[in-house]
């Protein structure tokens, strides 16, 4: 596999190459290659990957453990409401997918170890408040499980940089970010399995308290397992390259861009939350559309905002056609697989009356094929355009949701439920990757890493923004709540249309693409 088509295991986050690199290759005069490994022993590089890789863990079981025990939550405190409910979820996902907007850049500033490490505490301590939140109300769980979401928001990238900066270019990187991508699906059943047990046989709150117990023994080991980053980059300990000089002085130089940060945070918080109130109390409701409107007029700002500043958070020259073609189609795709993925929850809790913890096992075949995925993933890549990569990746979301949609209620598991399990991890593990890489090779070495963020905006935020539309849709097809099957089918016939969208969109892609081959890496 080529390192230039490789997937996101490629992506470098800090800079060029290694020196030499770029010579023409001469086996007579080259000196050996350098070795692939980071400059620790095994046993600290094995608890280094551990440490990285149970961000990725922790971050998708944060997910799990909201929608497994959706409906115990939601008894507890005398909660029915699916739009409601829904909050359980998306609050998560909204914070999640919004803040790291800025992590990108603050963990540039700042340092990703120790942004790292702050992200493991934030998300330990808000665990425990979800935790306590048994004793309190339902105001209280939704609000803290969005600031849970904010430390998965700021792991997620900062992991991501502290892998690209202590590996040099190799196929040991490729390995480590493949793990990396993997573990997703894992993660998410992990999370769903254990607070599904803990639901059922002692009480929902242990799984979000062993939750916090659990990042804060992470943030602890961080500081012995992660290497400091001036010490570990594989191209800056060269201090006579003037290129490393020169990228080292423009970091110490970043500034923060504080007004398009609040901006686009506040945009993108005040559409999601109308998106996902108008199924609750109704779009009529004034203030519903009074957040959407002013949600667009923050957004509309934020991008006057970006295009004027020197150091911008998103960088407007780097939204070519080729970027937003896959950007759009990603967003159309999870957010069809965040419909998907909570509506067939309901279905097999609700109408096929199985408990969480046999839900829990009836998705767990995705944590199989989801490393599947990513390995046929990482093949494809470096043979196939990625256009032509997302259209199969939109294809997977397409057809998972025709599955489910057309399901009866009586039919045996292995049927169309089991199929639709397999397939969706491809879904996810083509599109993230091949959005990481597309949008890299179009901007510039110094923003690598916003470009890493933006990606994880787009899929995290999306899967919120989509709840809320399918729970509107619901609410129009069903205004009384009354016919449960009704609401699930409406749901994953959204699921269906947003995926057939992003498919359009990826074979626009695909068609622009062709005839500008050079579109897509200007950089």
């Amino acid at each position: 596999m080529s390192l230039e088509h490789s997937s996101v295991h490629n992506l470098d986050l800090q800079g060029p190459a290694s020196p030499g690199l770029e010579k023409d290759s001469d086996p007579d005069i080259d000196p050996p290659i350098k070795s692939d490994r980071p400059q620790m022993s095994i046993l600290r590089e094995v608890f280094f990957v551990i440490t990285i890789v149970a961000a990725q863990l922790l971050t998708q079981a944060g997910i799990g453990q909201g929608l497994a025990p959706l409906h115990i939550i939601g008894d507890h405190f005398h909660i029915q409401n699916p739009g409601q409910l829904s909050w359980y979820v998306a609050s998560f996902s909204l914070t999640a997918g919004t803040f790291i907007l800025i992590a990108g850049r603050l963990g540039d500033m700042y340092g990703h170890k120790r942004m790292f490490m702050a992200a493991f505490t934030w998300y330990g301590v808000w665990s425990i408040l979800c935790g306590a939140s048994y004793y309190s109300n339902n105001i209280f769980f939704t609000v803290a499980r969005g600031f849970q979401g904010m430390g998965p928001a700021f792991l997620t990238p900062n992991g991501l940089a502290l892998l690209a900066t202590t590996y040099p270019n190799g196929m040991r990187k490729n390995m480590i970010f493949s793990l990396f991508g993997a573990c997703a699906p894992g993660g998410y059943i992990l999370g769903a399995t254990f607070s599904s047990l803990l639901a059922e046989y002692a009480t929902w709150a242990w799984a979000y308290w062993i939750m916090g117990i659990v990042c804060f023994i992470m943030a602890g080991a961080t500081i012995w397992t992660v290497p400091d980053n001036k010490n570990m980059d594989h191209g800056a300990n060269d201090e006579e390259n003037p290129t490393n000089k020169e990228e080292h002085l423009a970091v110490k130089k970043q500034s923060f861009d504080h007004l398009g940060a609040i901006t686009g945070v506040s945009g993108l918080v005040l559409i999601n939350v109308a998106w996902n109130q108008g199924p609750t109390v109704g779009w009529p409701d004034p203030y519903v559309y009074i957040l959407l409107i002013l949600g667009i007029l923050s957004l509309i700002l934020f991008v006057y905002i970006e295009s004027r500043v020197p150091q911008p958070l998103l960088p407007v020259s780097a939204l070519t056609a080729p970027v937003l073609f896959v950007l759009s189609a990603t967003s159309a795709g999870w957010a069809s697989f965040g419909i998907w993925l909570y509506y067939i929850w309901q279905f097999l809790q609700q109408l096929r009356h199985h408990s969480a913890l046999v839900v829990s096992a009836e998705n767990s075949p995705s944590a199989i094929t989801g490393f599947i995925a990513s390995v046929v993933t990482g093949i494809l890549i470096s043979k196939v355009p990625i256009p032509y990569i997302m259209v199969l990746a939109l294809g997977a979301f397409c057809i998972t949701p025709i599955l489910s949609a057309t399901m009866p209620i009586g039919q045996t598991y292995w049927g169309q439920t089991f199929i639709s399990t397999l397939i969706i991890p491809f879904g996810m593990d083509m599109s993230f990757p091949s959005a990481i890489i597309l949008l890299s090779g179009s901007v510039p070495k110094e923003h690598q890493g916003i470009a890493a963020s933006l990606v994880l905006t787009v899929t995290n935020y999306s899967i919120s923004l989509g709840l809320g539309i399918a729970g509107t849709v619901a609410r129009q097809i069903d205004p009384q709540g009354a016919d449960l099957l009704r609401q699930f089918r409406s749901g994953w016939y959204t699921s269906i249309g947003l995926a057939g969208t992003g498919i359009l969109i990826a074979i626009a892609s695909a068609l622009y693409m062709r005839r500008h081959p050079l579109a897509a890496h200007p950089h």
